[in-house]
């Protein structure tokens, strides 16, 4: 059986939701995977909770890189 953890800093849980929910909205790239688990049979938050955590590996490769965001950085890359 799957918990939602509770013990968590609620502001940042909520404006993680908020993030991902923009990110579908305006991100093709956010949308296509929310659409592909969808359609795979996942709930809602399910997906959402996986847009949050790509979402959350790029900012934490940006952080990392020194980088800022690039929409089309893997197109880019598939390119080179």
């Amino acid at each position: 059986m799957v918990v939602r953890r509770y013990a968590c800093n609620r502001r940042l849980t909520n404006a993680a939701y908020h993030w991902a929910q923009n990110a579908i909205q305006r991100d093709p790239t956010s949308r296509a995977k929310y659409d592909a688990l969808r359609a795979r049979g996942h709930g809602h938050a399910r997906a959402l909770r996986s847009v949050i955590d790509r979402l959350l590996g790029v900012a934490c490769a940006m952080l990392n890189n020194g980088t800022l965001f690039d929409p089309e950085f893997a197109s880019k890359r598939a390119a080179a």
